[in-house]
Order: C-alpha cells, then sequence, then structure tokens
C-alpha cells in the first residue's frame, strides 16, 4: 500500500504482524468462537512480539511508536475474520492501558502497566452502566473514601473483556454532588472482595468476553487512584477521541477486507453464463461501496495523522467512527446480498461479519450521542478541552 502516511518499517510491521495472525490466531478462530473464551497463551504471544508495547512509553516497558503502527495493528486485526477477537486485543491495550499510560503513577504502572505490556496482565475499561448506557455523567456508581480506601458500589455493564480481565479501570463519582465534575478513576484488581462478573449473550463479537459487572463493598486502595480525584470525566472524555477513531479505523478495515472477500466470490460465481461480477447493477453497487470506504479510510488517516501530532482532535474522531460505522453496516448487508443464499449461512464468513458489524454504531457512543457532540460543535459552538494530567 502507498500512502503518505506509512514509511517502509510500517510495511516491513505489517508483514511480520500479518505473518503472526495467520500462524498464530487464525486456527484458534473458530474455536474461540464457539466458546466465548480466548485462551490465554495468545495474550501472552502478542506482549512478547511487543503488540501491546506500542503506544506505550519505552521507559515504562513499550515501545513509543506513532500512532500508525496502531493502525496497522488495528487494520490487520479486522483481516482474522473475528470482531470478537479484534475488540478483546484492542479494549485491553486501547481502553484499560491508555488510562494506564496516561493517568497511572509510577507504583501503578510498576503493577499494572508493565505487565499489561508483557501480556501477563488483561485489562477492561468500565464506564458504561445499565441505566446510563452512553450517558456518562449519569453514572450511579460510587466510590466513598474511608481512610486509607475507597469503598466501591454499582455496576456496570457491555464491559469487553470484563470477565477474564485481570484488572479493571472503573470510573465512579466520589463527589455525586458534583455531577460530572465528580468522577474519578480507578484501578481495581479483579479478585478484590465483592466484583462479580455475569458474563452476556451477544449477537456478534462471540469471542470477545462481555461482562455486566456489580461491586458490593469493594475496597480500593487510596494509591489506586488515577491522576486527580474528580478529573475522571475530563480523562474519559479526552480518550474518546482515540476510542472513536479507532472503531473508524476498525470498520474501514473491516469493509474493506469484506469487499475483497465479496469481489473474489462474485468472479467465481456464474449466473446466466458468464461470472456476476459482470452484471452492471452489481458492478456499480461495488463502485459505491469502494469509494465510501475509500472516503472514510483517507479520513481516518487524517485523523489518526492529527492526534499523532497532538491536536485535540474530538469532533473529528466523532466523524469518524459516526461515517465509518455507518459504511460498514451498509457494506455487510450489500456484500451478504452479493453472496446470495451462501451469505445468509454461517459457514461462510460474510454472517459473522454481518453481526459484528452491527456492534459499530453502538459501542463507544450510540450514533445518535455522536451527533448531538458534532451538532452542539457545530451549531452551539461548543468547546471540548483537553485535561491536563
Amino acid at each position: 500500500m502507498q500512502s503518505m502516511y506509512f514509511s517502509e518499517e510500517h510495511q516491513l510491521f505489517r508483514e511480520s504482524l500479518k505473518d503472526f495472525l495467520q500462524k498464530e490466531v487464525v486456527p484458534h478462530i473458530e474455536k474461540w468462537e464457539e466458546t466465548g473464551t480466548i485462551e490465554r497463551f495468545i495474550w501472552k504471544k502478542f506482549g512478547d512480539m511487543g503488540y501491546f508495547g506500542l503506544a506505550t512509553p519505552e521507559e515504562d516497558g513499550g515501545l513509543g511508536l506513532d500512532l500508525f503502527y496502531t493502525v496497522v495493528l488495528l487494520e490487520e486485526l479486522q483481516k482474522v475474520n473475528s470482531g470478537g477477537f479484534a475488540a478483546a486485543i484492542w479494549a485491553h491495550v486501547y481502553l484499560a492501558m491508555t488510562h494506564l499510560n496516561k493517568e497511572a503513577d509510577s507504583f501503578v504502572k510498576e503493577k499494572y502497566l508493565r505487565p499489561s505490556v508483557d501480556g501477563d496482565k488483561i485489562g477492561c475499561l468500565c464506564v458504561s452502566e445499565p441505566f446510563g448506557g452512553s450517558d456518562v455523567a449519569a453514572m450511579r456508581t460510587t466510590a466513598v473514601r474511608e481512610g486509607g480506601f475507597y469503598i466501591l458500589n454499582g455496576s456496570k455493564t457491555f464491559i469487553t473483556n470484563g470477565v477474564y480481565a485481570d484488572y479493571m479501570i472503573v470510573a465512579a463519582k466520589t463527589a455525586p454532588e458534583l455531577g460530572n465534575k465528580g468522577i474519578s478513576i480507578f484501578v481495581v484488581d479483579r479478585q478484590s472482595e465483592g466484583v462479580t462478573a455475569n458474563k452476556l449473550n451477544k449477537l456478534g463479537w462471540r469471542a470477545s468476553d462481555t461482562a455486566e459487572l456489580a461491586f458490593d463493598n469493594v475496597k480500593i486502595p487510596v494509591e489506586n487512584l488515577m491522576g486527580e480525584e474528580h478529573m475522571g470525566f475530563s480523562y474519559i472524555m479526552e480518550h474518546f477521541s482515540l476510542e472513536r477513531l479507532i472503531m473508524g479505523v476498525n470498520a474501514h478495515a473491516r469493509s474493506e477486507h469484506v469487499l475483497e472477500y465479496a469481489l473474489k466470490y462474485m468472479s467465481e460465481r456464474e449466473a446466466f453464463g458468464k461470472s456476476i461480477n459482470k452484471f452492471q447493477a452489481l458492478r456499480h453497487r461495488v463502485a459505491d461501496l469502494y469509494g465510501d470506504i475509500d472516503m472514510c479510510k483517507e479520513y481516518n488517516y487524517s485523523v489518526a495523522y492529527r492526534l499523532d501530532k497532538g491536536e485535540y482532535v474530538v469532533k473529528e474522531a466523532t466523524i469518524s467512527k459516526l461515517k465509518s460505522t455507518k459504511v460498514a453496516d451498509e457494506v455487510a448487508y450489500e456484500c451478504l446480498q452479493f453472496l446470495g443464499g451462501y451469505g445468509y449461512i454461517e459457514d461462510y464468513p460474510m454472517a459473522r461479519n454481518f453481526r459484528d458489524s452491527r456492534l459499530g454504531p453502538i459501542g463507544g457512543g450510540t450514533s445518535e450521542i455522536l451527533r448531538e457532540i458534532i451538532a452542539k460543535m457545530v451549531i452551539d459552538k461548543k468547546e471540548y478541552k483537553t485535561a491536563k494530567v
């Protein structure tokens, strides 16, 4: 792939990653999709290869590479035909570990970040709640200071890696009377007394574990507070830009891969004496899909470039997720149609992609919430500012 954003080193990394995924991941995907459990050994292999440390500074055990190494990782993960496996990996490294990278002190980094880079510990991010959904400010979970501990009570839901993670990055209200200005972030050990998890049965992303978590008087040491007390909402909002861009990149990469698969099928499938890729109606639908995917991809690359340069791209990342996931759903729908009856059969990869793709406009902020964020910035001239850690 020729691009102004990718160097020769990026391309070499991509080829090495492709080989790794084909050898170490793809042979196990069907089992993990069926059982809903990703075996522990693969996490350590990812850690040994340095894939969990791409964005972590060298002084904390990572590689400190630019954001386009992350883009490569995300794109190639979408080609193993398991949205769930890809989600489990990026939820660990770019949701949980992002907070460790940005807000954790040296004590917490040594205990949780370094083992996360090495693949010895798995993390999850716990923000969404049963009654709040995308409305972060409406969370009800509380953490009350008592001596050398915070006492955590409440629940979280739709938490990727929530069942099998070793630790959780949890948002809770430390000053409920302050609303969204009273939220703090903590790292909570999975084995803490009072933590329970219920595994959710999902339509798609079946390889990943998604949990509803309950916290009943969980004692969190004060040293497990991340960043400043009451600054949690700002931290969450700041990192949403990366999360939304990640989901935008996932969407364009998934769409590109699925369209390639459909084109291969169409070149081999014959009807009325010729391959179906010769029928104008189908060819023009392909042309539209390709154009939409390419526009999303180039836009996402430009946003990644700006984010990597330190710009606060909350509006652009929100647009990335909104538009790219919408296109991905359209691509999944149309490409399944291209396969006809075979697209509806679970033995073919298109059915799984169709189910996995549907989470795009929901997870990480629904499309409805994203439209309102954009409207506030464009119409009401609202400005979002970065948190100072």
